[in-house]
């Protein structure tokens, strides 16, 4: 073989690897369309099971309301007590808040981080069910006051927050 010949196979060699037990045959280097499709496929299970893990749930959304609601009526009543004047929650089915009795009148809680107004995620129907037969939530110096159990209504979702008079205020589970 001549001098030419030889450059002219070490160019056409160059850049593809022989796998060994190939018996000579090269392989220019890269993906194959399967292997690109497998890749794709995979890539593609990823981000459904991250947007599906991602959004959350109507039940799981009131449950989490639910939970939020119990930790602000606790701290209203501990507010209240403090403070020494009752507070009152009040929900229209778009929005709740709490408002102090000051002054001779109510007036909403506006400069409080937490007791400040808020807006349900969706459409809430608020149920109040207490032992006296009362139908709103006040709460005032007294460190007992009768139990009751306030219920949250999305359409045919229900959840429910116990409060046995003194203090403490639970999520039931369905």
């Amino acid at each position: 073989m001549g001098k030419g010949a030889r450059q002219t196979a070490r160019r056409a060699g160059a850049g593809v690897e022989a796998w060994p037990g190939s018996g000579g045959h090269r392989r220019k280097a890269g993906f194959t369309l399967i292997e690109l499709l497998v890749a794709m496929v995979i890539a593609a299970v990823i981000i459904s099971m991250v947007a599906i893990s991602g959004t959350q749930s109507p039940a799981r959304a009131l449950q989490m309301d639910a939970d939020r609601l119990a930790q602000l009526l606790a701290l209203a009543r501990e507010e209240a007590q403090v403070r020494g004047s009752p507070i009152r929650f009040e929900t229209d089915g778009n929005n709740y808040q709490f408002a102090v009795f000051r002054d001779s009148q109510w007036r909403l809680v506006d400069d409080d981080t937490y007791l400040r107004p808020r807006r349900w995620d969706l459409r809430t129907e608020v149920q109040v069910r207490r032992a006296d037969g009362a139908r709103f939530l006040e709460f005032g110096r007294d460190l007992v006051e009768a139990p009751y159990v306030v219920r949250l209504l999305r359409g045919d979702m229900v959840a429910e927050i116990s409060a046995n008079g003194l203090g403490s205020f639970e999520v039931l589970q369905p």
